[in-house]
């Protein structure tokens, strides 16, 4: 039982911060263009010589 007196707070801790990291990245713009990204990486770079 002294577990759970420890444990219960703790755990709405890390969920309360978890939560604020959350809203933290939304207000950043971390999640506006998730695709942009991955396609990139796929495009090649037209200013490199050719080896």
């Amino acid at each position: 039982m002294n577990g759970l007196i420890f444990l219960i707070p703790v755990a709405l801790l890390l969920g309360l911060t978890g939560l604020v990291a959350f809203m933290w990245s939304l207000r950043n713009g971390q999640f506006d263009d998730p695709d942009g990204a991955a396609m990139r990486i796929l495009i090649e770079d037209q200013d490199k010589p050719a080896s």
